[in-house]
């Protein structure tokens, strides 16, 4: 399930992260990428764990936390501090699947990879190509989304970038564990909370059936989430 979240970051936020990261140093991206996503990744990236990245994270973290869509759709366990990368005119990102496993930096542990985020940083006016191309079980999607916008979709897809041919494409990636690893449930209990949201919106409050189902909702999550 590919998921489009609008609005991730202010157009203000947009500016300050840019800010941020366009005066900053920047490496061969294949510098975080596994043997295989290795021969593929032909673009550049901020240093993990530079002074630029980790400010810039946390504004992107921060904004996150306070998004209804993303914790609906994604029911977040761990989210692996933002990466930011750049794409210049001949970059591209060949088709390839993220890694299952990610070392969380310098906490000592490994968290599983359920969800790849794409937040796009510059508005698709500016560069022509660099779309996100997602390959599912209901087809291929291309996004080209505008700035402090964010695609989420499974870690396990086929997904690529398309080459730039004109200006340059910044954007921010990170993983996210989710609380549920049943990617098939996790859509489930994404549906139901967006349907109940729905219906008491339009009722403009609670009946005894949006109460039993928001019941359902939680006792599903509290069954199956992992800590």
């Amino acid at each position: 399930m590919l998921i489009e979240i609008p609005q991730v970051l202010s157009a203000e936020e947009v500016a300050t992260v840019r800010r941020m990261i366009e005066v900053a140093a920047v490496v061969d991206g294949r510098v975080t990428a596994g043997d295989q996503a290795a021969r593929a990744k032909h673009n550049l990236q901020l240093p993990e764990g530079s002074a630029a990245a980790r400010e810039a994270g946390d504004i992107i973290l921060r904004a996150l936390g306070r998004n209804a869509l993303f914790n609906s759709a994604a029911l977040p366990l761990r989210v692996l501090p933002p990466l930011f990368n750049r794409y210049d005119v001949g970059m591209r990102f060949d088709t390839h699947v993220d890694g299952a496993v990610r070392a969380v930096p310098n906490v000592g542990i490994r968290m599983r990879a359920d969800l790849s985020s794409t937040l796009f940083l510059t508005d698709p006016e500016a560069y022509d190509g660099g779309e996100l191309v997602v390959e599912d079980s209901y087809g291929v999607h291309v996004v080209k989304l505008p700035a402090g916008h964010m695609a989420l979709y499974p870690a396990g897809s086929l997904h690529r970038v398309n080459e730039i041919t004109r200006g340059t494409r910044w954007a921010s990636f990170f993983w996210t564990q989710s609380m549920i690893k049943d990617e098939g449930l996790r859509t489930l209990l994404y549906d139901l909370d967006r349907a109940i949201i729905e219906v008491r919106t339009s009722l403009e409050g609670d009946t005894q059936g949006t109460l039993a189902l928001t019941g359902v909702y939680h006792n599903l999550l509290r069954r199956e989430a992992e800590l």
